[in-house]
This record gives structure tokens, sequence and C-alpha cells, in this order.
């Protein structure tokens, strides 16, 4: 593309309007605290009209410095509207600084003329919202772009084909690949499916629309995520949502449906220098992962800063430091001005010790330190002593820049599972899992009172079960209760937490011990020995234990990898105590021990209908027995006969510590609904599914956890 200049002498002369922000954005913008003094007052030009390629008007805000001189032009394109939070967050803040901010709805929202779809014209309009740029008179050729979650797609989409202009982006808990934020290895992730469709459909109409739309979604929730069938069920919170029955009824990455939505390949060959912004419970961490492994790969200058942060919590709890690094990045590439970039390349923060670690480069280990924890039979879990993979199920360490396949033939690099949401830092917030909590506003971000920035995600984690008993677990058992704490403190689960064993040995015709082993590792003997790898009763990997999956009484999801204000770290100590749920947990730690990088599974399984999901999750379990989970994924497998399959579970990637004293627990389940749909069981699609069937998983033998160890630079 020819490059444009932008003499100031060859510019017609402009006269800034007089017209202030709203007053909604100044009272917003009054109340934050920990932000860079402002440099300038800033004006505001609303209700520009910019045509796309093909005439729609595109409607768009202009924020600005009230002072003489030319200022770098930030582009912030959105389908959310253009108030609140965006107004005060990105129009205001950034032209405090020195910015030009220009603040467009997306085709079809805010205003914008034409037909909204989920990805197809972003490119475009980009291009024609640039091209408009060129003809402003405060235009001075120095573009860069910034915004979260969809409006980091936005931003990507214009790099496929960046104008010359494009000199600095920074994509803050940011989207590449849609059918990723809907599947998990073919799995709708049904909560957030939901979640994007009220935000989207509602956000850019207005607070009232937005929230009725939301309280309508939270008081049915329950009913929408358990119809039979699940197909159009969110029509009566959201209507009709033509775009979202399409998603949920293409479950195939590689379906034509989904041709050209992944712009992983905008990062392959891109020459912006990017600032890549995520947390490490963002539902799009993963993503954020493998458009750093791109652009690296590619040589492109680019940073990453991974906080403790959910979706929702990096753009509110997490602001100010997801500001000041925007705005480092921004004036360095944008202003000339680097004195605000860190010396190294990555920073994160590493879990289990609320410490930041500045890194080279992430990952920071080789596959080579990845070692291997093996479950047994009594639930504990075992440490090989050569710390490798040689030889345990063929397994590999879950290689960073794995991932499902993009329907446009892309490799998306970011993994199968994905950990996000929102919650306190500590991970120590409310866990109400009888029911939905509050939908907030964006897509995703709670900003319902106004005062906190959002990026539009914080919805409801849904409406889980009334109760996390759940059914009978077919094989070893748990027992009374671990002898040295390790159970709930509070004693807020179900009384039958601290009752009878869990009946029926590992092929679910035998009894169970009834006491558990006393130092509260997880389930009670099985039929094998304490390693798990004794003889079989015939050819291939022995049983090990088994759970049953009941679809009407599903495993729940607790925090993890949500949209919403309820997801992240919480204590997972009622939801272990289901009976539907595994778990095996290693002995306390002589000392720290440190997973930086990706985590994965793999597992040796068997069904009794052939059909089943697996959720797997790393857990930290503290001196009291708090278990707190620190990162998951999901599955889909179909199994032939008693025999089993061998499957894969990418678990996200993270950086956490475990302290010296703690335990590292393995957590198996069937499912965690709603934040996925329910497996009928049966091979039928889960969204057309009517007659659904209670499924028993059987692990084998050969199972292995793999956490890539180490020390930290």
């Amino acid at each position: 593309m020819a490059s444009h200049h932008h003499d100031a002498a060859a510019r017609p002369a402009w006269t800034p309007p007089g017209r202030k922000p709203p007053l909604s954005s100044r009272m917003m913008r009054a109340i934050w605290r920990g932000l860079p003094d402002k440099r300038h007052d800033v004006g505001w030009e609303p209700g520009l009209v910019v045509p796309a390629a093909d005439g729609s008007p595109l409607v768009t805000d202009h924020y600005f410095p009230r002072a003489s001189g030319d200022f770098p032009t930030l582009l912030v394109r959105s389908p959310y509207g253009r108030g609140l939070p965006w107004s005060p967050q990105y129009g205001m803040l950034f032209a405090e600084q020195g910015f030009h901010v220009v603040l467009q709805s997306c085709r079809g929202t805010g205003g914008s003329g034409g037909a909204f779809d989920l990805w197809r014209n972003e490119a475009a309009d980009g291009l024609a919202t640039v091209s408009w740029l060129r003809g402003q008179p405060w235009f001075d050729g120095r573009l860069g772009t910034i915004g979260p979650s969809y409006l980091g797609y936005v931003q990507w989409a214009l790099a496929l084909d960046p104008p010359p202009e494009l000199k600095a982006m920074v994509v803050q808990v940011g989207l590449h690949d849609p059918y990723a934020l809907f599947y998990a290895d073919g799995a709708l992730r049904l909560e957030n499916a939901l979640l994007v469709g009220l935000g989207m459909a509602y956000q850019h109409r207005g607070i009232g629309p937005f929230a009725r739309a939301t309280l309508r979604l939270q008081r049915r929730m329950r009913d929408i995520v358990t119809a039979r069938p699940l197909r159009g069920a969110y029509a009566s919170a959201l209507g009709d949502v033509p775009w979202l029955d399409d998603v949920m009824t293409h479950p195939d990455a590689g379906d034509p449906y989904w041709d050209g939505a992944s712009l992983a390949r905008a990062a392959e060959g891109l020459s912006v220098p990017t600032s890549l912004i995520s947390g490490r419970y963002d539902a799009l961490v993963d993503q954020t992962f493998g458009q750093y492994a791109r652009l690296r790969q590619a040589g492109c200058d680019t940073a990453l800063l991974l906080g403790p942060w959910t979706h929702t919590s990096a753009m509110q709890q997490g602001w100010p430091e997801v500001f000041a690094e925007s705005l480092a990045w921004l004036r360095a590439h944008l202003c000339a001005d680097p004195s605000g970039l860190r010396p190294t390349r990555v920073r994160v923060h590493v879990g289990g010790e609320d410490t930041w670690q500045d890194l080279d480069d992430w990952p920071p280990l080789s596959p080579a330190t990845t070692t291997s924890w093996i479950p047994t039979a009594e639930g504990s879990l075992e440490r090989r002593a050569d710390g490798g993979l040689a030889g345990v199920c063929g397994a590999s360490g879950g290689g960073f820049g794995g991932g499902v396949q993009s329907a446009d033939g892309v490799r998306s690099g970011d993994g199968v599972g994905s950990a996000g949401g929102a919650g306190p830092a500590d991970g120590t917030g409310p866990a109400d899992l009888r029911g939905p909590s509050r939908v907030g506003s964006v897509d995703g971000t709670e900003s319902a009172n106004g005062t906190g920035p959002a990026d539009g995600t914080g919805f409801t984690d849904g409406a889980g079960p009334a109760d996390l008993r759940g059914p009978s677990r077919v094989g070893p058992a748990v027992g009374t209760g671990p002898a040295d704490g390790t159970g709930p403190a509070d004693d807020a689960g179900p009384a039958d937490l601290q009752g009878p064993s869990r009946v029926g040995s590992v092929d679910g015709t035998g009894s169970a011990d009834s006491t558990g082993p006393a130092d509260g590792t997880g389930s009670a003997n099985g039929t094998g020995p304490a390693d798990g790898t004794g003889p079989t009763d015939g050819p291939g990997p022995a049983p090990l234990v088994s759970l049953r999956y009941d679809p009407d009484d599903p495993t729940p999801s607790l925090g993890g990898a949500l949209l919403s204000r309820t997801a992240g770290p919480r204590d997972n100590g009622v939801l272990e105590g289901r009976e539907d749920v595994l778990t095996f947990t290693g002995p306390p730690l002589d000392e720290p021990v440190d997973v930086l990088g990706p985590v994965s599974a793999r597992l040796s399984v068997s069904t009794d209908t052939g059909y089943a999901d697996v959720f797997t999750r790393l857990c930290d379990v503290d001196a009291q027995g708090r278990s707190t989970n620190v990162c998951d994924g999901l599955a889909r497998l179909e199994t032939v006969g008693q025999a089993p399959s061998e499957v894969t579970v990418r678990m996200s990637s993270t950086a956490y510590r475990f302290p010296a004293g703690h335990r590292i627990r393995w957590q198996i389940s069937a499912g965690a609904h709603p934040r996925y749909a329910r497996n009928p069981g049966t091979g039928k699609s889960p969204v057309e599914a009517v007659d659904f069937t209670p499924i028993r998983i059987t692990l084998h033998t050969g199972c292995v956890l793999m956490l890539p160890h180490g020390s930290r630079p």
C-alpha cells in the first residue's frame, strides 16, 4: 500500500468545537484513582458520520486535547455503543494524555447503518475509517489502535492489511478467534454464547434496554441452560439473535460457516509494534498467548503483560496497571517517548505468592522441564522420579502453541481450555453455587453502578444446579473425610459430605472402603495396587477409578474461565465433595514448586455410552485444606466398547507458585455446567438433543498430569 504523508502545512485549518464530554462520562472519570494526572482538558465532537465501503454510515465520536499542536490518533471501534464505560475509559482518559480518540460504533450497532455480523465486515470497515481519517484536518498520520475483547478483534481485522499510518496496537484481553470463544474441542461454551449474545444484542441500545435484558437473562438462566432442546431457548430472554443461533448450531471448526472468522493469520507477518495484555484467569488468555507466539515468530516488536486478572477485573481492579502499560506503549511508538517502557519483554503476575516477575520471553521454560504427576487408585498424586514424559501414554509436554484447528486452516495456538472470568485477586470471593449472580454490563464487565471502568464482560455465571452433591460415584471412595482438615473448612457443604462412602468398586460391582485415607488425599482404595500401575484383567490399561455423570444433575461450573464476575480462583471444597468429581492429591511440598507455562493432561478413559466430556483442573490445596483452582480445560471424547481411549486436555497456561506445605491436586469430572453445554451421552448434538442418558466414565492407568516446572530466572 502506498504511503501517505500528512504535512501540517498542507492540512486545512481546524477550529475545535467547544463541547465538553457527556456529564456521565465526566462524573465517572472523576471517581477513578491511581491514574496519571491529566495533561489536557478534553473536547468532544459527537455524531460524526464515516462512510463505510458500501456507503453504510458509521457513527463516530471524536475526543481531543484542548491544546495547540499535533497529536497522534487512536482508533477504537466497538459494537457495545459509545457511552459508558467507553467514553470516559478511552475517549477521555487518552485525550487527557495527548491523543485524538476516534470512538466508533460498528455497523448495525449504536446508530451505525447496515447489519451487524459477528466478524465479516470489520476489516473493510476499519480500512474505510482510516481512509476517512486521512481527510481530517487534525489527523497528522500517526495512528494507533486500542481496546479489549471484541475491540481487540477489530484491531486484528485492520492488521490483516495494515495501513501505513498504523504505528502501534494495544490488544487488551483480546479476541482473534470467535470459534475458540464459543467452543472447546467441539463442546459449546454455553455461558460464553449467552453472555456475548446479551452484550452484542443489547448494550449498544443504551442502559435501559440492556439492564432489562440482563434481568430477564438472570431470571431465566436456569430454564434456558437446562432446556430440551437447548436450541432457541435463549429467545425467552434475548429475543431473536440470528448469529447466535448460527454459532450454537455449527460446532465443527472446519465448517464453512467459520471460514475467515479466525484472524490468527494477521499476526503471522505483522510488523506493527503490538502490546498484549491479559490475565491468568482471562477467558481469552490462551488466545493472547497464541497472538504472542505468532508475533514473536514474525519478529514483530511485542510485549506481554499477564496480571492476576480475569476478563472483567483486568478492566476494573487492574485498570491502573493496564492503563499505564497501554499508555507507555503508545507514547513509545507514536510519540517517540520510550521512557515508560519496562526493560523486559514479558511481565507476569505469579499466583500463590502475589508477586510480579519480569521475563525475557514466554513461556520461560523449555518442554524438557515438564514433569509428570501420576494418579493412583487411592487418590494420591505421585511425581515421576525421572521428571520426564517418555513412555507415559506417548504423552508430550503439551507444548506451547497447541490448540484447536481454526476454520481458516490456521492453528489457533490457543489451547483448548482457557481460564478467565472475574474475581478478587486473593481468590476468596463469593461462590453462590445455587443460582445466578448479577449480570453486569458490556460484553461481560460489571459496570452497572457506574463506579469503575469495564470492558463489558461482567455477566452472571448462570444458574447452577441447586445441589452440588450430585449423583453417586461409581468406584473407590473418598470416605468420611480427611483427618488432616483438608475438607471444606467452614463445613458449609451438604450433609452427606461426611456420611457414608461412595459405594462401588472399580467395575461398579463391589463395595468401597468407607473410611478413606487419613491424609485426605482423595478417593479410597480401588482394586489395583497403590501406584495404579498393577496388572490388569486383560490386555490394555487397568481400570483405576470411575464416576457417574448425570445430565439431570450436571456437575456445576465454579470459577475458572467464565466471562462473569464469579469467575477466577474459588474455593473448590464443596464442588470436590460431589460424588461426580474425582480428586488426586500430592503430598505436602517440601519446597515451593513453580508452574510456568502450558499445563496439560493425558487421560486414558472408557465410557459405557461411547460419548463423554472430560473436565480436568489443577488446584492448590493450602495447609488448611482449602482447594483453589489454578487452571483447567475440557475435551470431548468418543470410546468404543470397554476399551479406553486416550485424550489430551490442554488446561491453559499459567504462572503459579505452589508454596512449601501446600499440595498439588488434580480434579477430574465430566463437565462444568453451564460453562459448557451438557453432553447428552448419546452422540447427539447437545443443542438439539431431547433425550439424555447418564454416563459412567472410568479412568485407566496411564493417566498423567503434565506441569511445566522449574526455577524462575
